[in-house]
């Protein structure tokens, strides 16, 4: 990356193309990080995909009858969406959760998130 950051630098571009470049050179610290860890990505595309199913229904939703009801569809799809993005089976998370939360006594909340490693073992 070095070397085209380097090229970046030299370069004296204006209009769109020099736009680009000042981006690109802006970005520099946030692109030096995704190489730093495998596991994050230089796109939005997997956060893109994960609103589809919201963006799909947005227009049913318009006909919640009130606030309260839209309240619940909203923490709905978050809790299903954290599951997938997890590795966690949803219907199975949100079985997990209705099952066990109702009688959580001095179980912290933590037990309870979908990167837990038990309740991945059992929400698989």
């Amino acid at each position: 990356m070095k070397p085209f950051f380097d090229w970046c630098e030299s370069l004296t571009a204006h209009g769109k193309l020099g736009t680009a470049i000042n981006y690109g050179l802006n970005q520099k610290e946030r692109m030096m990080n995704v190489l730093k860890d495998g596991r994050l990505v230089l796109s939005n595309n997997l956060a893109e995909r994960g609103i589809k199913s919201l963006v799909m229904g947005r227009k049913n939703w318009l006909f919640s009858k009130s606030f309260e009801g839209s309240h619940a569809v909203a923490t709905i799809l978050s809790l299903v969406e954290t599951a997938k993005s997890n590795g966690v089976h949803p219907r199975k998370y949100l079985d997990y959760l209705l099952t066990y939360l109702p009688n959580r006594q001095n179980t912290p909340l933590e037990a309870y998130l979908p990167w837990n490693p038990k309740l991945q073992m059992e929400c698989r």
